[in-house]
């Protein structure tokens, strides 16, 4: 025997004010981003960018990657951190531009913390790249002895970073300038390097050039800031990595080489972060409990357990998504709970065995439900009931008005306890005069 109502479910979901307000703050938070990232994404893709020269290592097999922050590395994993300075004055803000003709002749990119240099050269081989271009550079993807950064601000920037002596920048005079290397494997190769800058004094190591003009080279940071003695490249002209000058020349090669001899089997980072983001995993404390100490309960005789409980589950599961079947989300609308109420009295009626009785509840169900079809929900009170809807049937039916007051009275007189398949026969009377009165009117 069927439920005595079948009513429609809605499927229970989140409204669409909830989805509009999720989405705005998807937005919101998207937009965010893009306004804090955008500049650094654009420098990095800029001629004046890093971003070439990472892609470039990684095709070589060189195991190289951008970092803009967001976690903390482990220390121990960098085999050479790749620091360009986009900011010719450490330790002071940056002078926001009023118009575009101070923007490109702006020479910051962002803030730097000298601080942050130390502690970050203290704790891995380190390669600072000292800035050479203003934004102009970047923003009309242009080279030009106007876009130059001033070469004072060098000078105090490696007076302020490395130990001891006077520092001097300078660019040579000739539009191009060619330097020779010799690789790990003997061969000597040439840079090109346009308007090339480079710096003498310290105690300073050259790799490449010579101790008047180097362009490349091993420097000690200043004692008294860093912890230890730290030593860190210092590359006085980004244009050997950058995406303007990796293409020229023997530049790309001569990088390749340099880069993969100092990281070794390590990580090369290219560091864009105005933060210190370094771990180290020995100076990290140490937990009472760890993961193994959980562990301990998945293992014999707990597995076991485990493993029985979990059987356990899966039986009773599906031992009730037989009897039951799936779990249903709550009716909705008007008059939910009334068809509960008659939804469980009939399933009541069913297991008791009760099928008269089911059958004669079900009758006067199916009068209103045909009422409410035949007359709408306005006029469907009046004409559930027995009585009315047979006037109804005496007035346009009259043929079948009989047929439907018999059977009518026969299921009335059924007795409470009867075989199902009597019943059903019943219904299914019902149900033929029922149809013939809803495709006649």
């Amino acid at each position: 025997m069927s439920d005595t109502t079948s009513t429609s479910e809605e499927r229970q979901g989140p409204r669409i004010e909830t989805l509009i307000i999720a989405a705005i703050c998807f937005l919101a938070v998207l937009a965010a981003w893009w306004l804090l990232s955008g500049r650094q994404q654009s420098l990095r893709a800029s001629p004046a960018g890093l971003d070439g020269l990472q892609v470039w290592l990684s095709s070589n097999g060189v195991s190289a990657q951008n970092f803009s922050g967001g976690w903390l590395m482990d220390q121990n994993s960098v085999g050479l951190l790749v620091l360009p300075l986009y900011d010719t004055r450490l330790d002071e803000d940056r002078i926001a531009p009023a118009n575009k003709a101070e923007l490109l002749q702006q020479q910051d990119e962002f803030d730097l913390e000298s601080a942050q240099i130390f502690e970050k050269a203290s704790k891995v081989p380190t390669m600072l790249v000292l800035p050479k271009w203003r934004t102009g550079m970047r923003l009309t993807s242009r080279v030009h002895p106007v876009l130059l950064v001033e070469q004072d601000r060098l000078s105090a920037i490696l007076g302020k970073l490395l130990e001891g002596g006077d520092y001097e920048v300078s660019r040579d005079s000739e539009p191009f300038t060619e330097f020779s290397y010799t690789s790990s494997d003997g061969d000597t190769r040439w840079m090109e390097i346009y308007s090339a800058q480079t710096f003498k004094g310290g105690n300073c190591t050259p790799i490449i050039g010579t101790q008047d003009d180097m362009l490349l080279a091993e420097c000690h940071m200043d004692r008294s800031q860093a912890d230890g003695d730290p030593t860190v490249l210092v590359l006085a002209d980004p244009d050997l990595l950058n995406n303007h000058g990796l293409r020229l020349g023997d530049n790309a090669t001569v990088a390749l080489d340099v880069l993969r001899t100092r990281a070794g089997d390590h990580n090369l980072v290219i560091d864009y972060t105005q933060s210190v983001w370094l771990r180290d995993p020995a100076n990290q404390p140490k937990r009472e409990r760890t993961w193994s100490d959980l562990l301990r309960f998945f293992e014999q005789p707990f597995l076991t357990l485990w493993i029985s409980a979990g059987l356990i589950l899966a039986l009773a599961l599906w031992r009730a998504a037989l009897r039951y079947g799936p779990i249903r989300s709550g009716l909705s609308g008007p008059g939910a709970s009334k068809s509960l109420a008659i939804r469980a009295r009939a399933r009541l009626m069913r297991l008791s065995g009760q099928d008269g009785a089911l059958a004669s509840e079900y009758a006067s169900a199916r009068i209103a439900a045909k009422a409410e079809a035949l007359f709408g929900a306005a006029h469907a009170r009046y004409y559930s009931s027995e009585d009315e809807f047979l006037k109804y049937a005496d007035r346009r039916h009259p043929d079948e008005a009989e047929r439907l007051r018999a059977i009518l009275n026969e299921i009335r007189m059924l007795p409470v306890y009867l075989p199902a398949s009597e019943a059903i026969h019943q219904i299914d009377e019902l149900e033929q005069v029922l149809e013939q009165i809803t495709h006649d009117a």
